[in-house]
């Protein structure tokens, strides 16, 4: 007897916290992406920063930018490696088109949420969102900061 086994088991890789504090997430979208063989390198290292990346969309195609996957030791010394280029994001035509018709509305941006690994695949985790002020900021901290007495108050009971 074959048992199917469930490779749907998604490992992250790295998050973009900062993405949280600064934005109010409303879609996302998993994108693949267009890489080179030793980011996947890097990217099994570890050796990658989201933080200040964005997406950008032109001609009907999204693109990666910002992002920083560090070059290894072991690469190949014959690929030139550039650690800061732009990467073409894999979405469906639809998904494109919900995003272009959000972003363009006043105030929203698309950002890199995560990098994680789907089956052998690396995805990346697209939200659209609309920047936070900074009374909102202090507000969602103080939401965070009650929730985490909440916890420490019941399991002290």
């Amino acid at each position: 007897m074959i048992k199917k086994v469930n490779n749907s088991v998604s490992t992250i890789i790295t998050t973009n916290k900062y993405a949280y504090y600064s934005y109010f997430i409303e879609k996302e979208f998993n994108a693949g992406l267009l890489l080179q063989g030793w980011e996947v390198k890097s990217l099994r290292a570890g050796q990658v920063n989201i933080s200040d990346s964005y997406i950008i969309l032109r001609n009907n195609e999204a693109f990666l930018f910002g992002s920083k996957f560090q070059a290894l030791r072991v690469a190949s010394s014959c690929v030139a490696c550039e650690t800061a280029r732009s990467r073409k994001l894999l979405l469906k035509k639809n998904e494109i088109n919900e995003l272009c018709s959000t972003v363009h509305q006043h105030g929203y941006s698309a950002i890199a949420l995560s990098l994680f690994w789907q089956r052998a695949w690396v995805k990346l985790k697209v939200g659209v969102g609309k920047g936070k002020k900074q009374y909102d900021k202090r507000r969602s901290m103080k939401d965070q900061e009650w929730k985490l007495a909440q916890a420490r108050i019941l399991k002290n009971k």
